[in-house]
């Protein structure tokens, strides 16, 4: 029996483990002899339609993934995470490496600019504070909950942030609402939020994927500036950009 682990924490790996056990349980049995464990930092309070073995919570850094990766007798390792989880990610291309482990990046494309698009494009949470128009007073902040500190300083604009799950307790926040929501949100309703609320410009990552790019096009429709913060640099390694992809990986390594 060979075990994948799958690092989570998009809709896409839990696409991904959904459909390797679809895949077993089907006349086809493309993927037999394969335990599936999907891991989740354990960020979001509730996660959603989770299916085979899963484990919450961290490693404890590279040498903790390290250990894990023996200890569970991991085979393959495909790494499914946020595209903004930069620290895990570099952490699971250090430790399949120090194992000698095959390793499968699963990253959904980046939204692409189109003509229509008012883009201002930074590097950072800290660049785009800066970097939201002097003549926008109400701002739509939708980078999660956990990097909302830095726009704190912000004390003389009104911002609406959204996030699947409250702030911690103690995080300086500016001036504003907090809106407890999750995705996939659909166009009329990110067209409907940004009216209610008069949004004068907003403040995303480019995540990528359909389930909140509704607010891009929504922006693009009311002629509103988007700071969009560009996604880190991944580690070197074997990438796919759908589940797809990583099936066939999948399938490929088993043979």
């Amino acid at each position: 029996m060979k075990r994948l682990l799958i690092l989570g924490g998009t809709g896409d790996a839990v696409k991904l483990a959904s459909l390797v056990i679809l895949l077993q349980r089907g006349f086809a049995n493309d993927l037999p002899g394969l335990v599936v464990i999907t891991s989740l930092a354990g960020r979001t309070s509730a996660p959603k339609n989770l299916v085979g073995d899963v484990r919450i919570g961290g490693f404890g850094g590279e040498a903790g993934l390290v250990r894990y990766l023996q200890t569970e007798q991991i085979d393959l390792l495909i790494d499914a995470t946020h595209p903004f989880a930069a620290q895990i990610s570099q952490n699971a291309a250090s430790a399949a490496t120090h194992v000698g482990m095959p390793r499968l990046m699963l990253i959904r494309p980046e939204w692409r600019r189109s003509p229509e698009d008012n883009w201002i494009e930074v590097e950072s949470i800290e660049e785009a504070v800066q970097a939201i128009p002097a003549s926008a007073e109400r701002i739509f902040v939708t980078i999660g909950r956990q990097q909302l500190a830095p726009f704190a300083s912000l004390t003389a604009k009104w911002c609406l942030m959204r996030s699947i799950d409250p702030p911690d307790l103690g995080i300086p926040l500016p001036p504003g609402k907090l809106l407890l929501d999750r995705g996939p949100f659909n166009l009329e309703g990110e067209r409907e939020l940004l009216r209610e609320y008069q949004i004068q410009a907003i403040v995303s990552k480019n995540s990528g994927g359909d389930a909140t790019y509704a607010k891009i096009i929504a922006a693009r429709e009311l002629g509103l500036p988007v700071v969009m913060i560009q996604r880190p640099i991944v580690p070197d390694g074997e990438i796919v950009t759908d589940v797809a992809g990583a099936i066939e990986w999948l399938i490929d390594r088993l043979e």
